[in-house]
């Protein structure tokens, strides 16, 4: 894959009951801050930018670190935006609402 920004949203929902879904939530995005690409969170997820290859490992090491940590059960929910002539940023998006 080139080396352009893409944009991703990723929402990770536990499907457990051991505890509050917001704490493996945070355990998440505790991986993403680690990672040092570019993110926010949302209230429904996290955009993330990188090139393609950083953020695949990003949400691959979401999934480990979950997995890791004995999460039961999770879906990872992505929309990845590429452009194959540049950068993609959420900046970009949403420059003319703020």
């Amino acid at each position: 894959m080139h080396q352009f920004i893409v944009n991703v949203s990723m929402q990770i929902i536990p499907v457990v009951l051991d505890k509050h879904p917001y704490l493996w939530v945070d355990e998440a995005i505790a991986v993403i801050e680690q990672s040092g690409i570019k993110y926010k969170v949302q209230a429904f997820d996290t955009v993330l930018e990188g090139t393609y290859d950083e953020v695949m490992q990003v949400i691959k090491d979401v999934n480990e670190r979950l997995y890791s940590l004995g999460c039961a059960e999770w879906i990872s929910h992505l929309q990845i935006q590429v452009r194959s002539g540049g950068n993609i940023t959420g900046d970009e998006k949403t420059e003319k609402f703020n």
